[in-house]
């Protein structure tokens, strides 16, 4: 038997091998290669007037001057990976916080965008006793919202397993291992994105509650105020400890990440940017969790608990951390202080004069009895009438003698003001001391003489007449 050494043909299964390298290769570029941005992502922006989201917006456009609308605004920001060379816009839908405008929420998040959505929420530290409230009606509003939009079953559970997949996949920057790394930590990556048969559902205590299968990010805007909140408001660090753990525990409800912003000191703005472009377009993010700065706290998703949370609670000796926020975080009482001029009001001028010619004589005379109808009422203190003048030559003598009384009057007039009467007055503007003392001396006999009258008994058969006393004009 002749022995032959042949060797097999393996250049078929060479080839096998080449192809499937190949298309292996092929499958791993197309799943994690440089794809272009997608130009259909957008933010959704919400929270109460005066929040600040307006200006948020602004700080991310990279521009100073911001225009407030109303109802339903538009906005985009310009995002460039120069490490993919290309740039798209990012659109930015704000929702007027006035709840009549809560219906136009659907022509910003509807059926078709609610997988390219990412949710802001914001709140102002210049109202702090309401910050919690507004989260959680602002969350209400958006639940409200997704329940109505007629979304696939299935789309929303994938959602809500995505979030639950990129909380427990957070790995803080510092602890990163290469993939093919036989040490890469499995408590942070529970799963690739193929394997469907991952457990996702071992969450920790609080984590993810209201899954609603958005990205989510919290920003407390405005946190300059806390300055002012401590000088004025007598606000202490268990305040601001109590608030933040609440706040805390709503984003580990909801799944979210924090910010504490301020545009006015510049704080944050440029790390909010950051963060929103690596949670949308998955963009490179290595800033760890900031806790140090109460005034610029941030929390990415996936590196809270409630562990972390209570260490907050060692610096609270006055409230609990369970307490009522309203209770602890009280709104101050405000009156509002109006500026009014008091209004002063003269006494009327004849009743004026009627008091004053009623304290000459010590007693009412008929002319203050006519002038008077009805109770006295006295001058107001510090104020001086302008009483009406008296000519005494156009003065008619009349039954009662009213026209002496009248000159006499105007003569006291003229002595206590010093605003002499024209009739009193020659052409030149010098005083006549003879009128003066003419009618001084008139005034002095018209007294006499109704003094003398009102002591003469009535005569037999006649009547007294009280009401007028007649004299004769030849004794002026």
């Amino acid at each position: 038997m002749a022995l032959t050494n042949e060797e097999p043909d393996n250049s078929s299964a060479g080839t096998d091998e080449t192809v499937n390298l190949w298309q292996s290769i092929l499958n791993d570029v197309q799943k994690h290669g440089n794809p272009k941005l997608n130009p259909n992502k957008q933010i959704v922006v919400l929270g109460n007037n005066e929040s600040g989201k307006t200006t948020m917006v602004a700080k991310l456009q990279g521009i100073d001057n911001s225009s407030k609308g109303s109802g339903l605004e538009y906005a985009y920001i310009n995002v460039r990976d120069d490490y993919r060379d290309d740039h798209t816009r990012l659109s930015v839908w704000v929702l007027d916080g006035d709840p009549s405008h809560v219906d136009l929420l659907k022509f910003a998040l509807n059926e078709e965008n609610f997988q390219d959505t990412l949710v802001i929420l914001t709140v102002s530290m210049s109202t702090p006793w309401g910050i919690l409230e507004q989260l959680q009606h602002w969350s209400s509003v958006l639940a409200d919202h997704l329940d109505k939009l007629k979304l696939d079953i299935d789309v929303r559970r994938n959602r809500r397993h995505l979030m639950v997949k990129k909380w427990q996949e957070y790995i803080e920057p510092g602890d990163e291992l290469e993939p093919a790394s036989p040490m890469k930590r499995s408590s942070r990556n529970l799963g690739d994105e193929d394997n469907e048969d991952v457990d996702l559902s071992t969450l920790s205590e609080g984590t993810l509650t209201s899954n609603l299968g958005l990205d989510i990010v919290v920003v407390v805007t405005k946190t300059d105020y806390i300055q002012t909140l401590e000088k004025e408001h007598d606000y202490r660090d268990e305040h601001l400890d109590f608030m933040q753990q609440w706040i805390r525990r709503f984003c580990l409800q909801h799944g979210a990440a924090l910010f504490y912003t301020s545009a006015k000191e510049d704080k944050n703005c440029d790390l909010l940017y950051k963060y929103l472009t690596h949670r949308i377009y998955g963009f490179p993010f290595q800033t760890p969790a900031l806790v140090v700065e109460k005034d610029a706290v941030f929390i990415p998703a996936g590196w809270e608990n409630m562990k972390k949370i209570s260490i907050l609670h060692e610096n609270m000796h006055s409230c609990k951390p369970d307490d009522y926020y309203r209770d602890v975080i009280v709104q101050p009482t405000t009156r509002k202080t109006v500026n009014r001029e008091s209004e002063l009001v003269a006494e009327d001028e004849q009743v004026f004069l009627a008091l004053l010619q009623q304290h000459s004589f010590g007693g009412a005379s008929p002319a203050s009895n006519r002038l008077s109808d009805g109770p006295m009422r006295s001058p107001i203190a510090g104020i001086q009438a302008s009483p009406r003048k008296l000519d005494g030559s156009k003065v008619v003598n009349s039954p009662g003698g009213e026209g002496v009384l009248a000159n006499f009057f105007n003569s006291l007039l003229h002595k206590k003001t010093g605003s002499p009467n024209t009739s009193l007055v020659n052409k030149t503007g010098s005083e006549s001391l003879t009128d003066k003392a003419l009618m001084r001396s008139d005034a002095q006999a018209e007294l006499d003489k109704l003094a003398r009258k009102k002591l003469a008994p009535p005569s037999a058969g006649s009547t007294p007449n009280t009401s007028s006393v007649d004299f004769d004009a030849s004794d002026c």
